[in-house]
Formats: structure tokens, sequence, C-alpha cells
């Protein structure tokens, strides 16, 4: 059964990105929050390489560490290790974000002064505009679904000339990891790509007709440029991981307190002596 068929929107147009001094987060003419894509995804999609990352991050700081982390207490020492991950992820999502905005600015054709840490990422950027001859139609720009209640931002959508191709129209996303792509890029693009509307400035459009999807991956040392698979099944999957996220939530409250004997047993166990 096709779930599409039982859609309900609950949020009230316009639905429009909020940014903040720590990111952003989507909002509805009453104020309400929009679930945001991204989110979706991470709410709904089990991701078993996290859990050896983190364990891979916890072991190399406490390796790298060794000397510094021996002269604390066993307290303090524990609290640096727990949060040895959180540090680079913290330092992966800031120069995700620094490569996100020089790439919107090198879009628009203006100059950017980069810090030395993401010189090589910018580069390498500026590499893949130029060598696939890219013409920018869209860049950050929020995608929404009324139908769906659900909102995110997509990075590129652009023309550019592939390989026995010619010039085809793509939807891309940036990604800057160092452990490459993974599989629920489509899921990302596919809700980009099949959303109700693009969002370009304050005005909604329809979505622009994509031939291909695709993930930007940078590198400091290069680029690739990935296909990615991001059609209406994989819209379909999407939605499938939207409603485990929203069960996930409310699973919790599926459970009820322990229910109490209406009477009080007289039964004693007799045990012979041994």
């Amino acid at each position: 059964m096709d779930g599409r068929a039982r859609a309900v929107s609950r949020f009230t147009a316009p639905i429009r990105r909020v940014d903040t001094a720590k990111g952003h987060y989507y909002k509805d003419a009453t104020g309400a929050r929009v679930p945001g894509v991204t989110t979706i995804i991470g709410d709904g999609v089990p991701k078993p390489a996290l859990i050896n990352w983190a364990a891979n991050a916890t072991a190399e700081a406490a390796v790298d560490r060794w000397d510094e982390l021996g002269e604390l207490g066993p307290a303090k020492r524990l609290k640096e290790l727990q949060g040895a991950r959180y540090a680079e992820k913290d330092a992966a999502g800031r120069r995700g974000t620094e490569v996100h905005a020089a790439a919107e600015k090198l879009l628009a054709g203006e100059q950017v002064k980069v810090p030395e840490e993401i010189a090589g990422h910018v580069e390498q950027y500026a590499r893949f505009l130029d060598e696939f001859q890219v013409q920018a139609i869209h860049v950050e720009f929020s995608c929404v679904s009324y139908r769906w209640g659900y909102a995110g931002t997509a990075d590129l959508c652009a023309r550019l000339v592939l390989p026995d191709k010619g010039p085809k129209t793509l939807l891309m996303d940036l990604k800057t990891t160092r452990s490459g792509i993974y599989g629920e890029t489509a899921l990302q693009l596919a809700a980009y790509r099949y959303a109700d509307v693009w969002v370009i400035g304050d005005e909604e459009i329809e979505p622009v007709e994509c031939d291909y999807a695709a993930a930007i991956h940078v590198r400091g040392d290069g680029y690739d440029l990935v296909p990615v698979e991001a059609g209406e099944q994989e819209h379909k999957d999407f939605l499938y991981a939207m409603r485990v996220g929203q069960f996930a939530a409310r699973s919790r409250d599926l459970v009820g307190a322990p229910i109490i004997a209406p009477t009080t047993s007289t039964f004693r166990l007799l045990r012979e002596p041994a």
C-alpha cells in the first residue's frame, strides 16, 4: 500500500527557513516548527557506521593525548574521552559550513578569502566549477513539501557538462566528510527533488526538472562528482524513514504503567529441607 494517499498537511503556508547563530530551522505561518530533511533522515535511518566512528574517535583521542590524559584524575579523564567524538564532529561541522559559504560566493562570481585549513577544499570546489563548466540555476535554496510536512535546504541546481552526455541539469549536494558519500544522500536529494515548491528569495516556484542528482565530494586534495539515484522510489523511502522517526519519537508513550493486581495472593512456596 502506498502511504502517499493518506497525506494530510498540518502546516500553514508559507513555510520558511529561519537562520540562527547556531544553524537554522523551518517554521510555518503560525510559528509551528517544520521538520527538516536532514533531521528526518537522522531520526529515521539507522547509522551503524556512526557506532564504529564514535569508538574510533574515542580510541584515537586516547592514543593521541595519552600523556596529557595521564596527568588528569580519573573523572576528568573520563569526561575528556566521552567528549572526544563530539569535538571531532563539531570541527567537521564548522569546516563544512565554511566550505559551503565559500562555495556560495564562488558561484555568485565573488572573490573569497578563506582560512588556510579549508583553502584546499575551496580550491578543489573551484576546480569542479571550472572543469564541469557549471552554470548555476539556483544556489542554497529551501525546498518545501506542504503535502508531507517537511522542508530542507538544497545546495545547488545547475547546468553542467557531463562526459558523453553534454549539458545536463543536476540537483547536487556538497559534502566535505572524510568518509565519502553515504546512501542516505539519495533520500536527502529525493526529498528536495520531489518537494512541492522551491523557495528562491521569498518566492515559491515549481521545482526545476532535473536530469540527474549527484553529490559533490570535496576534500582538501581533490573532488569527485558522485552520481546519486534520487527518484520516486527514494522519495517514498524518505517518507518511510519519516514515519519511523515519528514512531521513535512517540514510542515511549505506547508503553503504559504496570497493572496492579486486583487481589493479594495467598500463595506460598514451601521449600523442603536440603
